[in-house]
């Protein structure tokens, strides 16, 4: 298929536009048509009504209009948008066909210079906010309409402009509801249908109807589109539309609506309705043809239905109709008689024929074929010459333009160059567009025209003048701009194949070594440093001091990444000095940066904290510097217990992220950054709520991991552990790349891992997680390793009171690591908060002396208490203090103390309810209800059976006998409580059912209680 011109806005109708439609003379008679009604889609058109109504309210929708070609995809949307409200606004765009690369943003430039033309540049720029840069590097007009000054698309992130469109939408949709229609996604750009995947996510403040029409069998496995609707199918807020053809009686109302002289027979209507297989389109062209009066005129072929009309035509006309096929679906009159080779009134008379015979139609300036299905057609009927010939028009009126206007043409030119078979101006004119897509943030695109031009390279005479570059760095820059649209595996791809073609002793070549160490390490895979050290090698001191600055500061942070902290500063300090003496800032605060984290995370903390601070002067007026100060500075107060400072470094730098148009790569790590400390403050929605935001960014890998695992965990904390685990099962995958590559991820998934699956009751997958924190090559980063060593201690005192529900040597390898935790604490005894975590690990180990809680690790009370003691302080995670109040409800419990009990655990009920702590206010509810104690404010889920046992409530005697239940039977019990038969209870414990019931026997006589459940509540002073 052909491409559209640049100037093309809309598609033509699938089934017909609501104007007549006039016949050609097929037998010199003209048949006359009257206009096509739209039969069968009322339902359709009713739901589009129907979500506007939504949107009008303030919930904004996406509807996906899918279909076969004919269907009436365009038809329905021309009548949704014939009869919107006059305070609706329209903005209305379509693809166009460029071949494999098409023009980018070509239908949202279309949709956006509507509202230009209907508010004014200078509303719209100040609409957009920070990102009027961006919205000038794609309508670079605008700059002249609105004064901008400057160079239009330098340093234009795409992040940037998908931010700036998305917030001018929001903007004028509060003033007026707006439909924002984008036709033919089979045709769409990639750097479009990147916007369109921001917006879907992003608009959720906003009243926009978005609706995109897309036709299905040209969505093909593979196809780009076809991923995307995938995604959109997972949204609640995009419905998709799939239009069916007609039936026999549609179709019988269908033609009959076109005939106005005549009705046709019942045999002709049968033909219509054989040969058209109810498709509006077709139905239409066979109407089209003497009216249907006689079956002997029906086409046998869809080429020959498509070609009819055309066929009937002078030669003139139809050589008019193959140059217009070759531009594209539309083409201006202006454009048109560029390329048209003869005079005007010649030009006039052909036009009007295909217009009266019903092939082209015309809106405003423009000529457009009634339907795409019979521009394909002419245009599969073009001689390979004369299909050449017309393409070189093209260009070269494509050429002429671009010289005269301010629009970019040279994705345009490129094709049609290409199209005449021309590699010579097709080349520089690819290059041009390559960077013309660079300029407006479309870095798929122009990673697509890169690889065009690498495919055009041998091909040229002396390609590296025409280029004004050499091979390599066209390589270079192509790899850049995959990397910049996510295809970050393509790019690596090709910066490999740069390196087995560059010479080492090429001064690029280092720099591909720090390229390709990059590229794996935003995928997360291993192999990072050894490139970067091989860089270095062949830099030596001597090279190019920008890259060797930046070697080291990028060789530091993976260093301190992995946990090799000495030597992360070592490089670190290196690259500063290189930095400070070439005068290079960027790479000074970058290194400066690094090396205060390391050093902080080796003990000296201070002097990190101060160093941070020199790095943010250094920093000064660099938008990378400064997010990356942000981004560690942020985690660093975080791990330090400063809450509130973490949230506002890490606010501060996602704004900053936002207004530089990278909210999707450093804006997620800044979010992360918010959520965590958010979480211990107790601000559990908050942090949901950005999560979700940075989610729906569809940010790259390594990020995702970050915000899955936030997410994770808080579903845990709040209530949710099967949940939880669920979740953890389907990203695990994309965990596991990362933890191979970074230790805090390592520490911190393992961490959340581990207490999934405790909560989950499986206490051998628990240890299986949190085991690896006690084997690490590299010293532990503590403030990431400390929560690790108390999950650690949870899950080893769970085994201790449940040994044979792990398998066997678990258990064992379990006790035997106490020691080498509180070597482990020992060693990060210098980190702030340091004896918060021991205090709360050491209660989870400690056992009481006596009572039921004897032998039981986590039962000492007094463990218990310096445990609330110290989660009361400032700067302690707000979900640690109610948890702390439970366990010593528990080990008060355990101890007989039912006073002190109730008392503490009411506190621990309201710390949670308070916190938000769902889990912990949970197990408050259940620790109570087994016990027979009241509290005041649990919710009473288990209902009359509580209350009614209640009457049974457990007194000092109940404890008395329970604490003469042995360390086997006080096992049992804890899984009587949970409600398992005996052989569940004997799988359990690796025991027969018939031991396992001799042991309740046992437990029932000496509780004295007449039934399972009655024991369990006797014996509540067991946990």
């Amino acid at each position: 298929m052909a491409a559209a011109a640049a100037s093309a806005l809309e598609a033509a109708d699938d089934s017909g536009r609501a104007e007549a439609h006039v016949a050609g003379p097929w037998h010199d008679e003209i048949v006359t048509m009257s206009a096509a009604a739209m039969i069968g889609r009322g339902a359709d058109l009713s739901r589009l009504d129907e979500r506007l109504d939504e949107v009008r309210a303030g919930a904004p929708f996406t509807v996906i209009v899918g279909g076969e070609a004919g269907i009436g995809k365009t038809r329905l949307i021309r009548e949704f948008e014939r009869h919107l409200p006059s305070d609706v606004r329209l903005l209305a765009g379509q693809c166009v066909d460029l071949g494999s690369v098409a023009a980018p943003y070509a239908p949202v430039k279309t949709a956006l210079r509507a509202l230009v033309a209907d508010v004014g540049a200078a509303p719209v720029l100040e609409a957009v906010g920070p990102g009027r840069a961006a919205l000038v590097a794609l309508l670079p007009e605008l700059a002249a309409e609105s004064g901008e000054v400057g160079a239009p698309g330098a340093g234009i992130a795409a992040g940037q402009l998908h931010e700036g469109i998305a917030v001018l939408l929001e903007t004028f949709s509060r003033e007026r509801p707006i439909v924002f229609v984008i036709e033919d996604l089979h045709w769409i750009d990639a750097a479009s249908l990147a916007l369109l995947r921001f917006l879907l996510r992003a608009l959720g403040s906003s009243r926009v109807l978005t609706v995109l029409s897309y036709r299905t069998e040209d969505v093909t496995r593979g196809h780009p589109v076809r991923s995307f609707l995938s995604e959109a199918e997972r949204d609640r807020w995009v419905e998709r539309l799939e239009l069916g053809r007609l039936s026999k009686a549609q179709v019988k109302r269908l033609v009959k609506s076109l005939i106005v002289d005549e009705a046709p027979n019942d045999r002709v209507l049968e033909t219509v309705f054989r040969r058209s297989d109810g498709i509006p389109f077709f139905v239409e062209e066979l109407v089209g043809i003497d009216g249907c009066r006689d079956e002997g005129f029906v086409p046998d072929t869809l080429r020959e239905l498509l070609l009819a009309r055309y066929e009937r035509l002078p030669e003139s006309a139809q050589a008019l109709l193959r140059l217009i096929s070759t531009g594209g679906v539309r083409v201006s009159h202006a454009l048109l008689a560029q390329v048209y080779h003869g005079d005007d009134a010649e030009l006039d008379d052909a036009a009007r024929q295909c217009v009266l015979y019903g092939v082209i139609t015309i809106d405003g300036d423009d000529y457009s074929f009634r339907h795409a299905l019979v521009r394909e057609a002419i245009l599969d009927d073009l001689l390979p010459g004369e299909r050449a010939r017309f393409h070189a028009r093209y260009a070269e009126a494509y050429e002429a333009a671009a010289e005269a206007g301010s629009r970019r043409l040279a994705a345009e030119i490129s094709y049609h160059w290409l199209g005449a078979h021309n590699a010579v101006r097709a080349f520089p004119a690819t290059l041009q567009a390559m960077r013309e897509a660079r300029a407006a943030a479309a870095y798929a695109t122009a990673a697509q025209l890169g690889e065009r031009a690498l495919e055009l390279w041998d091909v040229v005479p002396d390609p590296e003048t025409a280029a004004g570059m050499g091979k390599l760095e066209l390589m270079g820059r192509t790899a850049s701009h995959l990397r910049n649209a996510g295809e970050v595996e393509r790019g690596l791809a090709l910066v490999k194949a740069a390196l087995a073609e560059c010479p080492r002793d090429e001064p690029q070549y280092p720099r591909f070594l720090r390229d390709k160490a990059l590229y794996l390490a935003a995928i997360g895979k291993p192999g990072s440093i050894p490139l970067l050290e091989e860089g270095l090698e062949v830099l030596g001191d001597d090279g190019d001091p920008e890259i060797l600055a930046g070697s080291l500061a990028t060789l530091a942070g993976r260093l301190m990444i992995e946990g090799r902290t000495g030597e992360a500063i070592e490089t670190a300090e290196r690259g500063l000095a290189v930095a400070l003496e070439h005068d290079l800032p960027r790479s000074a605060s970058i290194s400066m940066n690094i090396a205060a984290v390391s050093r902080a995370v080796r003990g000296e903390v201070d002097r990190g904290l101060e160093m941070l601070a020199e790095a943010r002067e250094l920093a000064e007026g660099d938008g990378a510097a400064l997010l990356r100060y942000w981004v560690n500075a942020s985690d660093i107060a975080y791990l330090i217990g400063d809450y509130t400072e973490a949230v506002r470094l890490a606010e501060d730098g996602l704004g900053r992220a936002r207004a530089q148009g990278v909210e999707r790569s450093s804006g997620v790590l800044l979010a992360s950054n918010a959520v965590d400390p958010l979480f211990a403050l107790g601000e559990w929605e908050r942090g949901g709520e950005i999560i979700e935001r940075a989610l729906s960014l569809d940010p790259p890998g390594p990020f995702t991991v970050y915000l899955q695992r936030a997410r994770i965990w808080s579903m845990l904390w709040r209530g949710d552990p099967t949940g939880a685990a669920d979740a953890l099962r389907r990203v695990r995958p994309m965990m596991a790349a990362v933890q191979e590559v970074e230790m805090q991820t390592r520490l911190a998934v393992g961490q959340m891992a581990a207490e999934v699956a405790l909560a989950n009751d499986d206490l051998a997958g628990a240890w299986g997680e949190i085991r690896g924190i006690l084997h690490e090559q590299h010293p532990l980063h503590p403030g990431y390793a400390h929560p690790g060593f108390w999950v650690a201690a949870r899950i080893i005192a769970a085994i201790a009171a449940r040994p044979h529900a792990v398998p066997e040597g678990v258990a064992d390898e379990a006790g035997s690591s106490v020691a080498r935790i509180r070597q482990l604490l020992e060693a990060a005894s210098f980190w702030p908060h340091h004896e918060i975590w021991v205090a709360l690990v050491e209660a989870e180990l400690a056992e009481a002396s006596e009572g039921a809680g004897a032998q039981v690790p986590g039962t000492d009370a007094a463990a218990w208490r310096r445990a609330v003691d110290v989660t009361e302080r400032e700067g302690v995670p707000r979900y640690l203090h109610p948890y702390a109040l439970l366990r010593l409800g528990e080990a008060q419990l355990a101890a007989a103390d039912r006073a002190s009990a109730r008392a503490t655990l009411q506190l621990a009920l309201d710390r949670a309810e308070a916190g938000g702590v769902t889990a912990v206010r949970e197990r408050v509810e259940r620790v109570a209800a087994t016990a027979a104690i009241v509290l005041d404010g649990a919710h009473r889920a288990a209902g009359g059976e509580v209350a009614g046992i209640a009457g049974a409530a457990a007194s000092d005697a109940d404890a008395a006998a329970t604490a003469e239940l042995t360390a086997r039977e006080r096992q049992v019990l804890e899984l009587i409580a949970e409600g398992l038969s005996n052989r569940q209870i004997g799988e359990r414990l690796f025991i027969s059912g018939k031991t396992a019931s001799v042991h309740v026997s046992a437990i029932l006589r000496k509780l004295g209680a007449a039934t399972r459940t009655e024991a369990a509540y006797r014996a509540g002073a067991l946990r």
